[in-house]
């Protein structure tokens, strides 16, 4: 039995929580990095990180759907310069939250939007940080826990690291 009720105010408050999650790991990964890492390919079969990051927007488009329509509709959007992919990614971050924050219905078991579409756009931010270090564009890494995350902050500028190592 999924515990996640759509009526419950905490089910909406965990989602915009690990959207906010998402926005902040996800703006570590790509700040900073030159437009020369968009298309690093760590081997010929991979995803280049302008990839993931179009298919991350594309999960989060996937999620509003479910949750605002209750539709199961996912569309691959063409891919887009690297600056114009981040902005695309925390739109649609925002687009989402926004749906969440305002009190819209939620369409869909809240449980499977968050192991399907967030889960999935979690795991594709850790592959970027991988891509980032093997690529040779250094990142910082840092203790997520004491980060200052906050429900509604799903933009690309995020509060400044609490511990880095």
């Amino acid at each position: 039995m999924n515990t996640l009720r759509p009526d419950d105010p905490t089910t909406r408050l965990f989602l915009r929580h690990a959207l906010a999650t998402l926005a902040y790991r996800a703006g570590k990964t790509v700040r900073g990095t030159p437009d020369s890492f968009a298309s690093f390919l760590a081997s010929p079969d991979s995803k280049t990180p302008s990839q993931l990051v179009g298919h991350m927007t594309d999960l989060m488009v996937w999620c509003l759907c479910l949750v605002r329509d209750g539709e199961h509709r996912f569309v691959e959007v063409e891919e887009l310069p690297w600056e114009a992919q981040v902005a695309r990614l925390f739109a649609a971050l925002e687009a989402l939250d926004g749906h969440l924050a305002t009190g819209g219905e939620i369409r869909w078991e809240p449980g499977r939007v968050f192991q399907g579409g967030i889960a999935d756009a979690l795991t594709h931010t850790g592959q970027l940080a991988m891509l980032r270090r093997l690529a040779g564009v250094k990142m910082m890494g840092e203790n997520y826990s004491k980060a200052e995350i906050a429900v509604g902050r799903v933009g690309l500028d995020q509060a400044k690291p609490v511990r880095e190592f």
